[in-house]
């Protein structure tokens, strides 16, 4: 019985016996669940890894900043599953709190249109210049700082924000909105973007670097460029052309001009205005030539300081442009301890300044453009030194031979006129003689053009009298000579037209009416302007009245306040004598 009883089971344990099993079943079945999902979770943070590096790869494999921005917002975009996705740069001006730039993705272009102006940093956009970290919103209409959204903007409720950080600094700040699926972003989430956002605070780090050097080179290759056309002789004007050219490409200007003194030699102290010698981009024509006031302008106190000076607006008074302008930088062009002009770029209306970098480029290269004015203006004087100085050479071989020959050749033709018995070849020798005299004078005026100051002036004038005398005589047998002596660069260019004047005048007169043979014109430039006109035609009759071209170049004469003649040669003919004092 006891044994029996013994080996007896309590009642009921077999029927709980299906009951742990189904427990234990079941909670297995939980930890075989939750390590599935651990498993797939390691799987997601291992394929997001994956994802963010190869992120971070392509984010930093840029150069170009432009395009390095739009790929870390493209980037962010793809890692967190997000709709919408943007980067704010911030101003350059760290005590601003507004944004500069706005790189977006997700608003097509007609969206974007209908919404108007893009984000300036405004509401919870804000939040992240006031204070630089990582923020998460379920819904930004419900925050405190939201300011809602425009006309036309898309319906935007999850948020996640980090700022980007170059070098220490806040470059700006990307965000991100509507998370796939409609859920919330998530801890990890903000961490991945964080990591992303290291990455292309360095992409931008090394975009700005690159930006820099090749900008950097473009002002080097533009210094070598004005630099090589001066010192190889090249026109000043064109030269002028291509500084204001490269300032406005290499600055991203609408405009650019060179403002120099209209005389260099005046100084500094006493000068008034400046001239617009070069202009590029809109308004080039209307600027060129135009005078800038010195008085109680940025022109003058850029020019007078010497120093770079940037403003938000031009001087309304000085530039008569038919655009608006928005930053003006002017820098002056110092050539040593002396400012010789000004380099002055206007962007357009509503863009930012030039940055501290281009401001630093762009003096660099107005200075060497300034060095090149001055080295160009200097070979050019040597170069004039040594023309001058050849001229002088010149002019001792013409003194000190080709006249001495010509004298003995003279004496000899004289000696040989005694000789001779027939009157036809006597008058032929002393006709040779009286040449080789005009010779030997003409040879003395060109010894003392040569050694003139005016060397330059005289044969610039001496070639056009020379023009209208045979323009006027192209069709006579009229053997001509021209003859200048004394300071032909003391003439004005109004003198010189009120000689050619007087010239034809008489020209005319002698084709018309003279009859002659020889024309001589010698112009000499003393206290007076003297234009004598001699032929050797028939002369003027004692009882002929005032011609009208005699008349007109009296009247020319006596409103100059000199004086004028024509009266019989000595051996017969005409001789025209003007004379007017030197304003």
């Amino acid at each position: 019985m006891l044994g029996m009883e013994g080996r007896s089971s309590r009642p009921g344990s077999n029927d709980r016996l299906p009951v742990i099993e189904t427990l234990a079943q079941s909670r297995l079945r939980e930890l075989l669940a939750e390590v599935q999902d651990r498993i797939a979770e390691i799987v997601n943070v291992r394929d997001q890894m994956d994802r963010l590096i190869e992120a971070m790869l392509v984010v930093t494999a840029g150069l170009d900043l432009d395009n390095t921005l739009r790929s870390i917002v493209h980037t962010a975009i793809e890692l967190v599953d997000a709709k919408y996705g943007a980067l704010g740069v911030r101003e350059s001006d760290r005590d601003s709190k507004e944004l500069a730039e706005f790189v977006y993705e997700g608003i097509d272009d007609r969206t974007r249109v209908l919404i108007g102006d893009l984000p300036r940093g405004h509401g919870v956009l804000g939040l992240l210049i006031d204070d630089p970290r990582p923020i998460r919103l379920a819904d930004m209409s419900a925050h405190p700082a939201s300011v809602g959204f425009p006309d036309h903007h898309p319906p935007m409720r999850t948020f996640l924000g980090v700022p980007v950080q170059v070098g220490g600094e806040v470059f700006g700040n990307l965000y991100l909105t509507e998370k796939a699926g409609g859920h919330e972003f998530t801890e990890d989430d903000e961490v991945v973007v964080q990591a992303l956002a290291a990455a292309a605070g360095i992409a931008i780090a090394n975009a700005r670097l690159y930006e820099e050097s090749r900008i950097r080179q473009q002002w080097l290759e533009a210094t070598q460029q004005v630099a090589t056309r001066l010192l190889a002789g090249g026109e000043t004007s064109e030269v002028f052309t291509v500084i204001t050219e490269r300032a406005l490409a290499l600055t991203g200007s609408a405009c650019a001009f060179l403002a120099l003194p209209e005389d260099p030699d005046v100084p500094p102290e006493d000068l008034t205005e400046l001239v617009v010698v070069a202009a590029a981009g809109a308004d080039a024509d209307t600027l060129t030539g135009t005078r800038l006031p010195m008085d109680e302008t940025h022109t003058g106190v850029a020019f007078r300081d010497g120093r770079p000076l940037a403003v938000d607006t031009a001087d309304a008074p000085s530039f008569a442009t038919s655009l608006e302008y928005g930053p003006v930088l002017t820098l002056p062009l110092r050539a040593g301890n002396a400012v010789v002009g000004l380099l002055t770029t206007m962007r357009a209306l509503g863009m930012p300044p030039v940055d501290a970098a281009g401001q630093a480029m762009m003096s660099a290269f107005a200075d060497q453009a300034a060095l090149a004015l001055q080295m160009a203006a200097t070979q050019r004087r040597m170069r004039e030194l040594d023309v001058v100085s050849e001229r002088d050479r010149i002019a001792r071989d013409l003194h000190d031979h080709v006249i001495q020959r010509l004298f003995a050749v003279g004496l000899s033709l004289q000696s040989t006129v005694s000789r001779a018995r027939a009157p036809e070849i006597k008058t032929r020798l002393m006709d040779t003689v009286n040449d080789v005299q005009s010779i030997v004078q003409e040879i003395r005026h060109s010894i003392f053009d040569l050694h003139s100051s005016s060397a330059a002036e005289a044969p610039a004038l001496r070639k056009r009298l020379h023009a209208v005398l045979a323009e006027m005589t192209e069709e006579t047998d009229l053997r001509t000579s021209i003859r200048l002596s004394g300071p032909v660069s003391v003439l004005a260019p109004a003198m010189f037209d009120d000689v050619e004047a007087v010239l034809r005048e008489a020209v005319s007169n002698v084709v018309r009416h003279a009859k002659a043979s020889s024309l001589s014109v010698r112009l000499t430039i003393r206290d007076d302007v003297e234009l004598e006109i001699v032929d050797n035609g028939i002369g003027l009759p004692e009882d002929l009245p005032r011609r009208s071209g005699l008349a007109n170049m009296a009247a020319r004469t006596e409103k100059a306040g000199g004086t004028f003649r024509a009266e019989r040669g000595r051996d017969g003919g005409t001789v025209i004598h003007w004379s007017v004092p030197l304003p």
